[in-house]
């Protein structure tokens, strides 16, 4: 599995001086990221939103992407259009795919008001962009002719919201949809606030298909439905029912089992065995995170290496956030104790199926079986905070020898390597509120 990043956090170009300057920013630093081991980035919104400064959650004009003088000024937060292509391009000639944030649910920045004659009620529904592309009025948002109660949804924070079953609508989205893919050349999508809209409607953009180059293309997509596994997995269930595609997930309770491990004193680490994610069931339609650019205040404060050495040595299809990787330092290129170490180890070693070894309260071994050139591993996970700890655990491997490839804790020693016996059996330690990763390697 590859290993994805949130090329973003909250008004990142405003923190970080890049205001109109995001996508100039990360074509110089993809040599870096594609040297980390980095597959895929996911891009903020791409078009004008309501004001210019915005982050881009509260769309305006879908067609502009940052070259009509509308909303404050002319190019988008993060750049404009030839500077996104210039990007794209780049990733692409670095083996990095692109991940549009697609924003469907709710518009905002109205250019004036009007009476919607289903209700009476007056809205902020009209919409002329300059780029002339999808103008529209009241009848493009509920209530609308085409439906004037929401069968399926929630509003977001009062927003105009899109009615998908106006044609009109239906239309722009999809031409919206050809832009990423066929002209932009993105590789994917990632749909903001799914519970907001039908199912249906990702399905059939996720089903079409696009063209590049005169050969069929299937993007990459998944939703972002911030709810319980149970809900998750029903929302999962319904929208490949629309579509050949398979549709993924972003794994947020396993998100918020990690912050609890993390930062809650005496955490139980059997509560990472339970099938209380979406990984757990659906590997492959899982995509795992420890923070992103929504947590604000949630994030996780404590050992968020803990995390992250979670997320990259399991199943799924890990997200690596910006502002840790970056702003936080935690990347520690050229060491065991950071991301990029247990990115390699991902590429190189996180094969097969995982099983785990040992579980209590606190320490965590899992192994994985491995697959094809992905030999396996054997993971350790600390919980006490004053001292290493490890247990006798039999692996799949007899008499084998085990480097340690990354770890880190609350003790800067260096992991011994570890033997097997003649039935796989061998004891694997990990440093204080810390982790080790193990693989199998030639004497």
């Amino acid at each position: 599995m590859a290993v994805m990043m949130q090329a973003f956090y909250w008004d990142a170009p405003i923190h970080e001086s890049k205001i109109g300057e995001w996508w100039n920013h990360l074509r110089e630093l993809t040599p870096q990221l594609t040297a980390s081991g980095i597959n895929a980035l996911w891009l903020p919104p791409i078009s004008k939103a309501a004001d210019i400064r915005s982050n881009g959650y509260d769309p305006y004009d879908y067609f502009d992407l940052g070259d009509f003088d509308q909303k404050g000024g002319t190019k988008t937060l993060y750049g404009n259009r030839a500077e996104l292509e210039a990007l794209i391009k780049t990733l692409h000639d670095h083996q990095i795919g692109a991940y549009a944030d697609m924003v469907i649910n709710h518009n905002s920045g109205a250019d004036a008001e009007e009476v919607n004659p289903l209700d009476g009620q007056k809205r902020w529904t009209k919409f002329t962009p300059k780029s002339g592309k999808f103008p529209r009025d009241w009848n493009c948002f509920h209530p609308s002719r085409y439906e004037q109660v929401m069968m399926e949804g929630e509003n977001f924070a009062g927003f105009p919201h899109l009615c998908h079953r106006n044609p009109r609508v239906y239309e722009a989205m999809y031409e919206y949809a050809r832009l990423l893919i066929e002209e932009l050349k993105f590789d994917g999508f990632r749909f903001d606030f799914v519970k907001g809209y039908e199912p249906w409607m990702i399905g059939l953009l996720a089903k079409y298909r696009y063209e590049r180059e005169g050969t069929d293309f299937v993007p990459f997509v998944v939703g972002e439905h911030w709810s319980s596994k149970e809900e998750i997995g029903g929302w999962l269930e319904r929208v490949n029912r629309h579509t050949d595609s398979q549709i993924a997930a972003l794994d947020f309770p396993l998100r918020y089992k990690l912050k609890d491990l993390c930062d809650t004193l005496q955490y139980d680490l059997r509560n990472l065995t339970d099938d209380g994610a979406v990984v757990t069931k659906r590997p492959f339609n899982a995509v795992t995170f420890v923070d992103n650019h929504d947590m604000g205040d949630d994030e996780i404060i404590n050992d968020k290496m803990l995390a992250y050495s979670f997320i990259l040595v399991n199943e799924g299809y890990p997200c690596i956030f910006w502002y840790d990787y970056f702003n936080h330092d935690l990347a520690r290129p050229r060491t065991p104790n950071g991301i990029d170490a247990l990115i390699d180890v991902h590429h190189r070693y996180a094969g097969g199926e995982a099983s785990i070894l040992h579980a209590d309260p606190d320490l965590y071994i899992m192994q994985r079986g491995g697959f094809d050139q992905q030999p396996g591993l054997v993971y350790v996970l600390n919980n006490l905070g004053d001292k290493w700890s490890g247990t006798l655990v039999k692996t799949q491997w007899p008499n084998q020898k085990f480097r340690p490839l990354a770890w880190d804790g609350h003790d800067i020693a260096h992991p011994d390597e570890r033997r097997t016996n003649e039935e796989g059996q061998a004891e694997f330690p990990a440093p204080p509120r810390g982790y080790c990763v193990y693989v199998p390697v030639e004497d």
